[in-house]
């Protein structure tokens, strides 16, 4: 069986940390089975949905590097719908319902104040039409069929057809909702595994039997434990962190998968830089049932470490013509986002303004500069200069190296100074140790 997973985005946004989790791990379970990843874009509410969306999710997908094998579009496969509507119609699985959404309301009120589920109560035989009302369609669920699978990430699941509603598929306007066309697509396309969060659990249990009375085999169904703020609470805030606020940030794509990719599971976070070992790896038996904590914080540290190990070749069309690949792998290690290296042409090729020191350590650049000039600059002119000052002036730790590095770099902290002292220069490094001395 080759394996074959889809993802399945409304176009009404760009995609978020949710889909994009759930994108990943559908592309993630393909790959590593040898198998094709699907596209497909539910277009159905035509209200909502628009083309600039739908060319958003293009291109948050790329970005991200989950290049789906084919793509399908939902409102071009409406005549396929049409005619499965009409075959379970027949078949008596469909029936016509009139009811306003404020009578359903209402009868949903009354059986609550019973003590009683809120459940549809379905008629005998067909519904009566209303006269000048279009009616709407619901799935007959079968009572007597029983409900169950073996969830790759949730175990055994049982549902008791008579404690649910017969669904509604399609509206009063011929509009369709999501549960049938998503089977009817699923068995089209040939769909071997369907991942997604938990909260389809139940949109799952009714499935099944639509799966059943079309005569298909359904897939295997994983539903995974939903995302949660840092802070163990749900929050809305997650629905806005996603490729757009990535990009912003100037973050790597990479940062967020190798977080979601292992988020929820029992491995280790780790910094990949791209998505093979992840595919390798991927299992739903390391997938537990409690909530993943997602933190922005955790991809923030994962970029900086991918930064820290990232070769030129991976920026080179990213950062200005100023850098080349030696002075890349200096700053890499300085950075927690690639645009933060515009910063550093000056250190590395501008004018410096000299510290404000005060008189000792004036004294001590002065002393520096002199012992620089001496160096030999073709071999590590840094530790020469360090272990030198240090034998003459009996400084050592911050004592010694913090008056150099501000007054070579105008800076507290940064890259290792040794390649970074090469990186600046003699010429510039001499002129800069004598203008602190000075000031």
């Amino acid at each position: 069986m080759t394996v074959v997973t889809r993802f399945a985005p409304s176009p009404t946004g760009r995609l978020h940390v949710g889909n994009i989790r759930t994108a990943l791990h559908n592309f993630l379970f393909a790959r590593r089975h040898g198998g094709r990843f699907l596209l497909r874009v539910d277009d159905t509410d035509r209200e909502r949905s628009t083309a600039e969306a739908e060319q958003a999710i293009h291109a948050d997908l790329a970005w991200l590097g989950l290049h789906p094998h084919d793509m399908v579009r939902q409102s071009d496969r409406f005549a396929l719908y049409e005619r499965q509507f009409e075959q379970l119609r027949a078949a008596g699985r469909i029936y016509a319902c009139y009811e306003t959404p404020e009578e359903l309301d209402l009868r949903r009120k009354i059986l609550l104040g019973r003590g009683l589920p809120p459940i549809y109560e379905r008629p005998e035989g067909e519904n009566t039409p209303v006269e000048g009302r279009a009616p709407h369609w619901r799935f007959r669920l079968d009572h007597e069929q029983p409900i169950g699978w073996d969830d790759l990430v949730r175990g055994e699941q049982k549902f008791d057809p008579h404690l649910l509603s017969d669904p509604v598929i399609r509206r009063a306007d011929g509009s369709w909702l999501y549960l049938l066309p998503s089977v009817i697509d699923d068995i089209d396309l040939g769909i071997t595994h369907i991942v997604r969060g938990e909260d389809h659990v139940s949109n799952s249990a009714v499935q099944l039997q639509m799966f059943a009375a079309l005569g298909a085999e359904p897939p295997r169904l994983a539903h995974e434990a939903l995302l949660v703020a840092a802070e163990g609470k749900l929050s809305k805030r997650l629905g806005a962190v996603g490729v757009g606020e990535m990009q912003e940030r100037g973050l790597e794509p990479m940062a967020l998968l190798s977080l979601l990719a292992r988020l929820g599971t029992s491995q280790p976070v780790e910094a990949v830089a791209d998505l093979e070992p992840l595919a390798a790896s991927f299992d739903f038996a390391h997938f537990g049932r409690a909530p993943a904590h997602f933190d922005m914080g955790e991809v923030e540290q994962l970029n900086a470490r991918l930064l820290h190990a990232m070769p030129f070749a991976a920026v080179a069309e990213r950062v200005p013509a100023w850098v080349d690949e030696g002075s890349w792998s200096v700053l890499r290690t300085a950075l927690d986002h690639v645009t933060e290296i515009d910063a550093w042409q000056e250190v590395v090729q501008g004018d410096l303004a000299a510290p404000d020191l005060p008189a000792e350590d004036r004294a001590f650049l002065a002393e520096a500069a002199a012992l620089a000039a001496a160096v030999d600059w073709s071999a590590d002119p840094w530790h020469a200069l360090t272990d030198q000052l240090k034998a003459d002036t009996g400084r050592k730790g911050k004592a010694l190296f913090k008056p150099l590095r501000l007054a070579l770099t105008g800076r507290e902290s940064g890259p290792e100074m040794a390649p970074l002292l090469r990186l600046i220069g003699r010429k510039r490094s001499l002129a800069r140790l004598e203008a602190g001395a000075r000031t």
